[in-house]
This record gives C-alpha cells, sequence and structure tokens, in this order.
C-alpha cells in the first residue's frame, strides 16, 4: 500500500478479511507469508515489540463498536490520546473536535449505553481516528449499521483519512460500499483474487501518495517508526521463545 493510500478489501463472509487485517495490524503471529513496514519485517518481530507497533502506528475499527462502559463518548475518545502523552485539556480538546467532525459532538457526555449503534461506531471511529495513526484497519464498520447511515459513516471514516494522509484499509462484505476507496482487492476462501498488484501504471496515485518500493514491500509513510529499525527488528523470524503463540494462515476470519 502507499501512504495515504485508501484500499477496500471485499468478499463474503468467512473470507479471510478480519484475519488479514488482524495478521497485518499485529493482533496475530503468522505462520507464512511476511508483513512488512518501512522496511521493517513485523513478521519478524518479538511480541512486545509487535504490540508497541500496533499501539503507535494503527487504529483499529471493528465491527461491532467496543467502548468502554464507564466512560462517555469523550472520555473513550481521550483516554488514548492521554495514554499516548497527551495533557487532558488537549486530549478532550481532540475528542471533542473528533466527536464533531463524525456528527456525534452532541453527545459527548453520553455514555455507551444510552446511545444507538450508529452513534456508538462513530464515536469508535473518532476514537481511532483522533490520534492520527498512520494506519488505521477498519473491519465492516457499516455492517451492524442500517444501510443509509453505514455509507455515511464510511464516506465521513475516508474522507477523514484522506485529510489526514492516513492510509485506510477496509473490510468490506458490501462491495457497493467501496467507492470512496482508491483500490478493491476481492477475496474469496482465505486467498486474494484480484487487486493484489497495486496501481496499474495508468492509475492516478492519491494525492500526497508516493509510490510503494517492491522490494522490500512496505507501506510507506512520512513519520518514521519510533526507534531505528535495527533496535526495532529482532530477526527474520520469530524467536524461539515465541514458537508457541497461535499460528494464522489467512485461511480463516470473516
Amino acid at each position: 500500500m502507499r501512504e495515504g493510500e485508501i484500499v477496500a478489501v471485499t468478499g463474503p463472509r468467512g473470507s479471510g478479511k478480519t484475519t488479514l487485517l488482524a495478521c497485518l495490524g499485529c493482533a496475530l503471529p503468522l505462520d507464512d507469508g511476511e508483513v512488512w513496514l518501512d522496511g521493517v519485517p513485523l513478521h519478524g518481530l518479538r511480541r512486545r515489540n509487535r504490540d508497541r507497533i500496533r499501539r503507535d502506528h494503527f487504529g483499529f475499527i471493528t465491527t461491532m463498536p467496543l467502548l468502554v462502559p464507564e466512560l462517555d463518548a469523550v472520555e473513550n475518545v481521550a483516554v488514548p490520546l492521554m495514554a499516548a502523552g497527551a495533557s487532558r485539556r488537549q486530549a478532550h480538546a481532540d475528542a471533542i473536535e473528533w466527536l464533531e467532525r463524525l456528527d456525534v459532538g452532541d453527545l459527548a457526555k453520553a455514555r455507551p449505553a444510552s446511545l444507538d449503534i450508529t452513534s456508538r461506531q462513530r464515536v469508535a471511529a473518532a476514537r481511532a481516528l483522533a490520534g492520527r495513526p498512520r494506519i488505521v484497519l477498519a473491519d465492516d464498520p457499516a455492517a451492524p449499521l442500517p444501510r443509509d447511515e453505514g455509507d455515511h459513516l464510511l464516506r465521513v471514516v475516508t474522507t477523514a483519512a484522506r485529510s489526514h494522509g492516513i492510509t485506510l484499509l477496509l473490510a468490506l462484505t458490501r462491495e457497493s460500499a467501496a467507492d470512496a476507496a482508491d483500490r478493491v482487492v476481492r477475496m474469496a476462501d482465505g486467498r486474494i483474487t484480484q487487486g493484489l498488484g497495486g496501481h496499474d501504471a495508468n492509475e492516478q496515485a492519491p494525492a500526497g501518495a508516493s509510490p510503494t518500493a517492491p522490494t522490500p514491500p512496505t507501506s510507506t509513510a512520512t513519520r518514521p517508526l519510533s526507534e531505528p529499525v535495527d533496535q526495532v527488528s529482532d530477526a527474520a523470524a520469530p524467536p524461539a521463545a515465541e514458537a508457541a503463540e497461535p499460528a494464522v494462515d489467512g485461511r480463516g476470519g470473516a
């Protein structure tokens, strides 16, 4: 993927979209294949380094919104910002700004239990985007919503990602919802069946995007990893101490 690119991965339920996003986002280890970011082989990192990269560089929007029930909407968005080092005042200001962008600014003081599914998903999307991560992985966030509300959510999320140069990977069951994507990748039975090759030579890249180097594959971005590559990368293969971790080959998931 290119920096700032918006890619939709489409396919029926059970085609492997969720597993693919989990592997790319360092949530699941691989038993085959490779994942690279800025020349760093994420598949070869120890768990603690994968967890740090997941925390520092990725945002996630799940199919069903996962919010802290004891916190109101603004706190749900602000807490991750404070955990990343923002002051409480700045975190709350940023949280309110993003809630307003997602059209739920008037619900800032509402707790999740009092919100309908559409509002909860908008709060969850605001939380994923507020930290301005380099990459957002969105696992069919429109699926539980009425079609018009889901389409609106996808438009808002893709517009926000594009305006902030965030690389966005959307897993979608309904391909018609992929209209705002720069590229569509299709999956079936755990395999990519179309769209893997990237942009055609004559295809216009998204604004501000730079080509991805073919070797090794990377998702390029302007913000570097928080540590030099030689301090982050452990080895070409996971260390023996982690051999017992569950393996995933990309053939499962939703």
